[in-house]
């Protein structure tokens, strides 16, 4: 069996946790560099953990993200500048640094978390959705120029999902509310996230790539 090594970002809590959990009991090698080690907010620490890191990245999941909540009248520079950064220019400088060895390899699997919010929206999403839009895009374009080095890049969308930031964000008779927007009745555990993201990062995906995958139980559909 091949050995591979896999970079996930965002990988402490949520989706990014159970992403980690996944992989590593499949027996993938997983990098989950902490804030300090590679910090998503500034352009010099990303260059400097793509200098600093002798491993082949086989994987690339880029998970984490911000969202920080403004309508459009009165988001601030710094609300725009940072969602940006982290969620989108932090993606590309990672896909640069570390696609050139998956094409060496002829092999590579990347992975864009997006959102829900990129199909539909609701007040106060104008730079998380902008910023995940823009993945979607990238997701695409990579598919295109990177496919015939046998490197599949696909984008997945969860719904609302039971994780720590969802139970902050909202109070527990907000959830039951949410709950019945959704036509499977329930949200998504970051486990059932995990698992298409390992499909489609797996030798067992050979023909899926340039797709933006929705995983809310239904959400986006009515």
């Amino acid at each position: 069996m091949r050995k591979f090594n896999a970079l996930v970002t965002g990988a402490s809590r949520g989706i990014g946790a159970a992403i980690t959990k996944k992989m590593r009991n499949a027996g993938i090698n997983v990098l989950t560099p902490s804030r300090k080690q590679l910090d998503l907010s500034s352009n010099e620490s990303i260059d400097k953990y793509l200098r600093t890191t002798d491993l082949p990245i086989d994987i690339l999941v880029n998970n984490a993200g911000i969202n920080l909540i403004a309508t459009g009248s009165e988001v601030s520079d710094q609300n725009i500048v940072d969602t940006i950064q982290v969620n989108l220019i932090a993606p590309i400088r990672l896909v640069r640094g570390i696609v050139p060895r998956m094409i060496q390899k002829r092999y590579g699997r990347i992975v864009n978390i997006s959102t829900i919010w990129t199909l539909v929206s609701k007040p106060g999403r104008l730079t998380y959705s902008a910023s995940k839009a823009g993945l979607n895009s990238i997701t695409r374009t990579l598919a295109v120029e990177l496919a015939s080095c046998n490197i599949l890049v696909n984008a997945v969308a969860p719904g609302y999902t039971n994780t720590e930031l969802t139970k902050i964000n909202n109070t527990k008779d907000q959830i039951e509310e949410i709950k019945k927007l959704i036509p499977l009745g329930r949200l998504a555990e970051p486990e059932e996230i995990a698992e298409i993201v390992y499909f489609l990062c797996s030798e067992a995906n050979t023909y899926i790539t340039g797709q933006v995958i929705f995983a809310d139980g239904g959400f986006v559909c009515q």
